[in-house]
């Protein structure tokens, strides 16, 4: 009989004679169009993650209701969701540290709660504090965690040499991990859920209270790493999943309410897709010939932007991409275009807006929130750091 385990302070998961255990550390309509679109895709890899009517209650509360989804091999997908929304209860799950009240999750096809040694191996697992031993050196450290999970069929020197180079860790090796920057700190944190090879990698919250420096530097090894892994990132920072993430589950009160490519669900909410698009010739013709290419619902101008040069707003029908029609049939006329951007929804406005639909969907009685308009939205942005006004919005959130 499994019980639910509190999770205190800081969890590190390390093998012990071949398995993972647990241990304290010193230190609605829409979804289901969401859940068909990731089943075909996944219907011909390998699922790495699989998560079944998952759910967990803490007395009468549910921590997660009925949660549903599959990861595939090599996809970097963040898990996305307001304070209290089930992503820390989902990922313990995930992991083996708690047992869920019904539902199933899976590891590579292996039920965690049925065969978890089996289950553990595969998984590496950072916490958003990462578990060290500050006074030991980074080599002693990883040597440690070596010995831990036991793996014997892996050379030690060449497989924790190997990690080091990966995450940017050789030139820190023989260092104190106490006089270590943040940034190598979380590196080292990094290493550890490496040690033994796991297919699949969990990270929750891998930037938090980091300078936008090291954010840089923790993002590109993260993408170096889902190049041959599965990781799940848990994260409420926005940017975070448009910088580093291919797919993102949107998760609040306990449930999926979103499941695409970033770049997919502006149009899922808005149902259009807008572009601003600069046009070097006379405003008549250019809109007679935007307004004439298939998919294109809308087409005028906004704004003379210079001399003989138009800004046109253009809106595509749902699900159709205008851009290669535009380009070709304005090249052929002989009017350049200058500039392109996508006026779809940002992230943060997507993300508000799911929210606030659970949210009206729960208490129908509450008047339905304004609808936010792309025209001033925007665009989803993968490489830009957040600013100064930006960092309030992304302190630290604990689930």
């Amino acid at each position: 009989m499994h019980k639910s385990a509190k999770l205190h302070n800081i969890v590190i998961f390390v093998w012990h004679n071949g398995c993972v255990s647990g241990a304290r550390a010193p230190f609605a309509s829409a979804v289901d169009g969401y859940r068909r679109g990731s089943a075909a895709r996944l219907q011909e890899e390998k699922r790495m993650i699989e998560v079944s009517n998952l759910t967990k209650t803490y007395g009468k509360k549910r921590g997660i209701d009925r949660l549903s989804f599959t990861i595939g091999e090599g996809e970097i997908v963040g898990f996305l969701g307001p304070n209290g929304a089930g992503k820390s209860t989902t990922m313990n799950i995930i992991t083996g540290y708690l047992s869920a009240s019904s539902g199933a999750a899976r590891i590579g096809g292996i039920d965690v709660l049925e065969d978890p040694i089996a289950a553990k191996k595969q998984i590496g697992y950072l916490p958003e504090q990462p578990p060290l031993y500050l006074d030991m050196t980074v080599e002693e450290y990883l040597d440690f965690i070596y010995d831990l999970k036991a793996n014997k069929s892996l050379n030690r020197k060449d497989h924790v040499m190997e990690i080091c180079e990966l995450v940017g860790l050789k030139d820190q090796y023989k260092r104190v991990i106490r006089n270590l920057s943040k940034g190598y700190k979380q590196r080292v944190g990094m290493a550890q859920a490496l040690i033994g090879n796991p297919e699949v990698l969990i990270l929750d919250e891998p930037t938090v209270g980091l300078d936008p420096k090291q954010i840089i530097e923790i993002r590109n090894v993260i993408k170096t790493l889902g190049k041959n892994r599965t990781i799940i990132l848990s994260t409420h920072i926005l940017q975070e999943v448009s910088a580093i993430c291919e797919r993102v589950l949107v998760i609040n009160n306990g449930q999926i309410v979103a499941d695409d490519k970033p770049e997919n669900l502006s149009a899922m909410i808005t149902g259009d897709r807008k572009l601003s698009v600069r046009v070097a010739g006379p405003q008549d013709m250019v809109r007679k010939i935007l307004r004439g290419i298939e998919g294109v619902q809308f087409a005028d101008v906004t704004v003379q932007a210079e001399k003989g040069s138009y800004d046109f707003l253009v809106e595509a029908r749902p699900n159709v991409d205008v851009r290669k029609p535009m380009f070709m049939a304005l090249a052929k006329a002989g009017y350049p275009i200058l500039q392109l951007k996508s006026m779809d929804l940002s992230l943060e406005d997507i993300f508000l807006s799911l929210v606030e639909e659970k949210k009206r969907q729960r208490n129908p009685q509450n008047k339905a929130p304004r609808k936010i308009s792309a025209d001033t939205a925007l665009n989803v942005s993968g490489g830009e750091e957040p600013s100064d006004a930006d960092s309030d919005n992304n302190k630290e959130v604990d689930d």
